[in-house]
């Protein structure tokens, strides 16, 4: 988003959405009106991203409604839908886009089509594997996934991860996305649809500056607020993770919380002896992958047992999951917080954060 757009945003401002359908490579409509929807992501399911899209059966001339024609831009064939949000700036409108997605279904009742849409990674979830996938003595971490993913998605992988040879051995039967997952937690790695549409693979991390300070203010239509309730249910202030190096001796390394701010602090109140989360994995051959698995695990068990907030705000459309915020409220003052989910209206209305404190 370029200045202009980023200081819009604090205020109301104008608003519009439009979208592109695509099936293949090839161009089926664009300027698809649509009059309403919402778009909603939360990081802790396998598929994070859902669209729900409102558009008139009749526009422009267009009967919007596919009924059985496989090849109509709102058919659910394959057909992909690019979505833009933008921003009036003063006269011209600025596009700031939010993705790609497949379309799932659409319902016809009456004049309004209901379009419903997930993220690309529903490729991947509902391609369930026809045979056992065995990777063979040359396959690498790099390879496994691009085995596993390749062509439905194109992967990129960060540079800071260094690839290595899987064991032999492995099997997977059925569950594509569960395999691809598990590869990835021994990697210490995590996944990401880009907004191009790209598979993005790169290390468990919360680091990285804010992109956007939030202040409890009611007057500009901020409201922070805890979430949610308390509980032991979950919690862990240690991950051990395991192994079975070349000569078939089990191995483990350990990860502790020791961040001197969580209430799961090993050795802390919460419990001074170990509550360990234990992680196997026969992609693990030596302690150093081990511990670095055990971080990355502690990492993402962070996502689902920590303190979180809610936040409603003007729609902010340069967000999404995984964001770095500084937020002050609820006695909170210029904290580091995670967006872990998020919904943002496709018409005047107001966003929705659940943040992590980190």
């Amino acid at each position: 988003m370029s200045a202009t757009a980023l200081a819009v945003v604090q205020g109301s401002y104008t608003m519009d959405v439009r979208a592109e359908s695509w099936l293949g490579d090839q161009l089926l409509a664009d300027g698809i009106p649509v009059s309403d929807g919402s778009e909603s992501r939360d990081r802790s399911l396998a598929v994070p991203e859902q669209i729900s899209l409102t558009v008139p059966r009749r526009a422009g001339g267009y009967d919007w409604d596919p009924g059985t024609d496989p090849a109509h831009p709102l058919a659910a064939y394959g057909q992909m839908l690019r979505i833009d949000y933008g921003v009036d700036v003063g006269g011209q409108v600025e596009w700031i886009n939010r993705g790609w997605f497949l379309i799932t279904s659409s319902d016809t009742d009456g004049d309004t089509v209901t379009v419903n849409c997930a993220g690309l990674l529903t490729l991947i979830d509902e391609a369930k594997l026809a045979a056992p996938f065995q990777p063979g003595s040359t396959d690498t971490l790099v390879s496994v996934a691009r085995g596993l993913v390749e062509p439905a998605l194109t992967v990129s992988i960060d540079g800071t991860l260094v690839d290595r040879a899987v064991p032999l051995g492995m099997q997977w039967d059925s569950d594509r996305l569960g395999a691809m997952v598990e590869v990835l937690d021994a990697w210490g790695a995590a996944e990401r649809v880009t907004e191009d549409g790209f598979l993005m693979i790169e290390p468990v991390s919360d680091d990285g500056d804010p992109v956007l300070s939030i202040s409890d203010d009611p007057a500009t239509g901020t409201v922070v607020r805890w979430q949610g309730s308390t509980t032991r249910d979950g919690a862990y202030n240690c991950v051990i993770a395991q192994g079975e190096d070349a000569s078939g001796n089990q191995i483990q390394g350990v990860a502790y919380d020791s961040d001197g701010t969580s209430p799961y602090q090993y050795g802390g109140p919460y419990n001074p002896l170990p509550v360990p989360y234990i992680y196997q994995s026969s992609l693990l051959t030596t302690v150093a992958q081990c511990r670095t698995t055990a971080a990355a695990q502690l990492k993402l068990l962070r996502r689902q047992a920590f303190r979180k907030l809610g936040i409603t705000m003007v729609p902010h459309p340069g967000l999404i999951t995984g964001d770095i915020l500084s937020v002050t409220g609820a006695g909170l003052t210029n904290a580091r917080c995670a967006i872990e989910s998020l919904t943002l209206p496709y018409s005047p209305g107001e966003q929705g954060l659940t943040v992590r404190v980190l």
